[in-house]
């Protein structure tokens, strides 16, 4: 007879810090990588709220319950490389006897059906144990702290400088809000293209600590002063960044009543508005946040999408008066409809907006890890991809920064953004520097889960494509498909993550060069497949130039008859 299981999501005792180094607890490095992963997400210097599970963005978790934590710690060190876990919304659920091509870990998280699929229903599943958010890369073990969503963000911000500014965003200010686990890239990422920002924040906690890391450059509490120095800057052609302590929902609107508005160049806004719960309305202060929003969860929402509808608002405002706009990927837009303002869809997301070109290219987030917790091996790598790619000067300028600004949070890692036939081409590499012992320890690659190929997101990632599929679904599921079938080492499919529950599913892939011939023969087809899928759902949906990007590089297209032929580089490998 089984009995009702402990469930623990609060443990203030509890302090995660992966293992560095090259001894190992589990029977394998291709489970040793998921364990230390998945520690190094709650790790201090990584998780937003450790104690509690949430790596970033309010809800998202590494694992369902402390208990549930702990069961796969144990199962990871004793798993063999012919079985793979299954992990069911961050608990462990079973073991099964598969192959060594097969992944060691298989994740689902927080996959409703479709009639059933809301925050309301998945609430109620939360409250009593049986389901949890694991947003994109917090509950497939993959997050990487700020430094993972910066070059994404960064890239973005590029972009806008590439369409609008002649490339570069000296002389102009931006307006944010949101400086938490995804928000915080954003001041860096601005500085880094040259440009001054504002950005806001209700929790100075989120400020202060964006300060330290180099991420933000000062904090101020009086709107007078904080806009005085951003203007200034931007007069000057001064990079700046400065965070304000304050409710974006009421800031905007402040500015848009003053001179000062005409100043302002762009607007976006990273707060957590895909979770209601988690963006705090106007009139509640951070200290209440959470009981308030625990004790009438209904009414807290309406409040919060009360306070969002002001926010957009004053977003399409700053629009009509000249300034680029546009939603990065939050769900503020549609939580605004919600409450009621009809504008709300006024402004593009990014997508859309500067980064389609890229996925159809197979263009997106490849993120490394050092497990060896030795940041010399990250600067082994970074010099060994400059030198992969030598005719790459914006892999290069990236990789440079990154060095001179990222301080390291949790395991060294890195990220850069790398395209279809580039990507397998780093795996072998690293693989390469492992098996030669120029680097200590076997490295991770994985990547967010936002990709070319692997999320379908109408309010994101697929908003506004070519023909109409925004909503289709069956591109993640072929992808997490794909991936489980190429050798990947862990293999996750999501729901929700980034924009909230019933606007996404998206999946994501890990694999470990551990240095041996069958990780270099798994990694040659993961790290083709996998961006290979952007590439064709690019293709399918009508894009030119996907269809010359697999025409180019050897992309099999069966309904196009001059896509229809075989790679005979790729079938060789």
């Amino acid at each position: 007879m089984t009995t009702k299981q402990t469930f623990t999501q609060h443990d203030p005792s509890r302090v995660i810090r992966a293992d560095r180094g090259t001894e190992i607890t589990a029977k394998s490095w291709q489970t040793e990588a998921p364990k230390r992963m998945l520690m190094n997400n709650l790790d201090p210097e990584v998780a937003e709220r450790p104690e509690d599970l949430v790596v970033y963005g309010g809800t998202g978790r590494a694992a369902r319950s402390w208990e549930a934590y702990d069961a796969i710690v144990r199962t990871l060190d004793d798993l063999e490389d012919d079985e793979t876990l299954l992990v069911q919304s961050g608990k462990p659920v079973g073991v099964m006897r598969t192959h060594e091509w097969a992944p060691r870990v298989l994740i689902a998280n927080s996959n409703l059906v479709g009639d059933w699929a809301n925050w309301e229903h998945f609430r109620e599943l939360e409250a009593e144990g049986l389901m949890m958010y694991g947003q994109m890369t917090a509950g497939s073990w993959i997050y990487i702290a700020t430094q993972g969503i910066l070059q994404g963000t960064y890239e973005t911000f590029g972009a806008i400088a590439e369409k609008r500014y002649g490339g570069t965003l000296a002389g102009t200010l931006t307006i944010t809000g949101g400086c938490g686990g995804m928000g915080g890239a954003q001041p860096l990422s601005v500085t880094l293209n040259g440009g001054a920002c504002l950005i806001i924040d209700v929790d100075r906690t989120r400020l202060d600590r964006r300060q330290a890391k180099r991420y933000l450059d000062e904090v101020d509490t009086d709107l007078d002063t904080a806009l005085a120095k951003v203007i200034e800057a931007k007069k000057n052609k001064q990079a700046l960044s400065v965070g304000l302590v304050g409710n974006a929902a009421e800031v905007l609107p402040l500015i848009l009543d003053r001179d000062e508005a005409a100043e302002v160049d762009i607007v976006t806004d990273q707060t957590s508005a895909h979770d209601p719960l988690s963006y705090l309305p106007i009139g509640v202060s951070v200290d209440d946040w959470q009981d308030e929003a625990e004790q009438d969860a209904e009414k807290f929402t309406i409040r919060a999408e009360e306070s969002m509808a002001k926010h957009v608002r004053a977003m399409v405002e700053f629009q009509d008066r000249g300034a680029e706009v546009f939603d990065y990927g939050n769900s503020i837009r549609d939580e605004a409809r919600k409450a009621g303002y009809d504008r709300a869809f006024d402004f593009p997301g990014f997508v859309p907006a500067y980064i389609r070109p890229l996925f159809c290219e197979g263009l997106g987030p490849f993120r490394w890890v050092a497990l060896s917790g030795d940041p010399k091996d990250i600067e082994v790598t970074d010099k060994a991809l400059k030198e992969l790619f030598p005719e790459n000067q914006h892999l290069h300028t990236w990789l440079d920064a990154a060095n001179e600004y990222v301080e390291f949070e949790g395991l060294p890692a890195r990220i850069c953004w790398l395209g279809y036939k580039e990507r397998q081409q780093a795996g072998l590499l690293f693989n390469q520097l492992v098996a030669e012992g120029k680097i200590s320890a076997p490295i991770v690659i994985g990547r967010d889960h936002l990709d070319s190929g692997s999320v379908a997101s109408p309010y994101r990632e697929t908003e506004s494509m070519l023909d109409g599929t925004d909503a289709v679904a069956d591109w993640p599921l072929l992808n997490a498909m794909v991936n489980a079938s190429s050798g990947a080492t862990w293999v996750s499919i999501h729901h929700g993550g980034g924009v909230g529950i019933g606007r996404s599913i998206h999946a994501g892939q890990v694999s470990v060069a551990d240095g041996t011939e069958l990780a270099a023969q798994k990694l040659a087809r993961l790290l083709t497949n996998d961006p290979g899928m952007g590439v064709i759902r690019h293709v399918d949906a009508g894009y030119d130039r996907a269809s010359e990007v697999a025409g180019e590089r050897g992309q099999r297209v069966p309904m196009i008859p001059e896509l229809d032929k075989r790679d005979e580089e790729s079938a060789a490998q």
